[in-house]
């Protein structure tokens, strides 16, 4: 942070182009599926891209960057959107390892229309049912072991198609200062923002820290009270509730948990920031 107690620059945005940003880091460290073969043929000619989602989503971010109190009442429609559903399919790794139903990327791709409209119609009615979380552990640089959420097909979908409309609401909300799991942002600029501003400008203090175990301690209850402030739309929140709760699945027993938010799930890079952006991120600007 720069200039005086109390005050904070605008951000210093460097002039680089991103890397692969805003991709969860659970896709990335999933490892390999058993599945090969090409694509299916029948839907290789229908990878969407961002520009073919909903125009309504446009409307959500205007109205959340003109107002940053209004609360979305519908918003559920954007995530059932079947263009937004198949948008999150195509955006996933198509080799990633597979969750506790076994469903694969390629083999769910077979029918993809047939099992995006089922998937559709029981998010529109509720009737969705989030699955756990297949726990595995890999290795960290000091020798202990993180603990990783390998997620169900049809959850990501769901999840990616959630993270889709509510960024469209987060990224007019989040700062400046934000880099990490930020659609079109990367650590690399958030260094490169870094050594800008120690260059340029006069730095009274640098805060380094790191935060235990984040995402397997987040309170459910604060995360959930933070979520509001925004998305007023029950149905939205009640589908968050239902990743929260899922629990996970460790040497085939589901054990049920309290807190946090499974490292390797695709909504939780999201949820971690909106945790974050009320918690900290604030508090830092204040």
């Amino acid at each position: 942070m720069t200039n005086g107690p109390g005050k904070s620059d605008r951000p210093v945005v460097p002039e680089k182009s991103p890397n692969k940003a805003g991709q969860p880091v659970a896709e990335g460290m999933e490892g390999k599926g058993l599945a090969k073969g090409n694509l299916p043929q029948q839907n290789a000619s229908r990878t969407p891209s961002r520009k073919d989602a909903p125009s309504e989503l446009e409307q959500v971010r205007q109205a959340a960057k003109k107002d940053k109190k209004l609360r979305f009442t519908a918003l559920l429609h954007h995530i059932y959107n079947l263009e937004t559903l198949r948008m999150a399919y195509f955006s996933l790794k198509k080799e990633a390892a597979p969750g506790v139903d076994g469903e694969t990327w390629r083999h769910y791709g077979e029918e993809l229309e047939r099992n995006l409209q089922d998937l559709s119609e029981r998010l529109k009615r509720g009737a969705y049912r989030a699955k756990p979380v297949r726990r595995v552990y890999i290795p960290k640089a000091d020798g202990r072991q993180r603990p990783l959420g390998v997620t169900a097909l049809e959850d990501k979908i769901a999840q990616r198609a959630t993270v889709e409309v509510l960024n469209a609401i987060y990224e007019t909300d989040f700062l400046g200062f934000s880099y990490g799991f930020r659609p079109g942002r990367s650590q690399h600029q958030a260094l490169d923002a870094l050594y800008t501003g120690l260059l340029t400008k006069k730095v009274n203090w640098v805060l380094d820290l790191d935060i235990k175990s984040f995402f397997d301690g987040l309170s459910h209850e604060w995360l959930v009270k933070f979520v509001e402030h925004r998305v007023a739309d029950r149905r939205v929140v009640r589908l968050i509730q239902k990743w929260l709760n899922a629990g996970v699945l460790e040497d085939g027993k589901r054990i049920r948990v309290g807190e946090g938010t499974p490292q390797g799930g695709s909504a939780s890079p999201l949820l971690a920031n909106v945790y974050l952006h009320y918690v900290f991120d604030l508090w830092v600007q204040a």
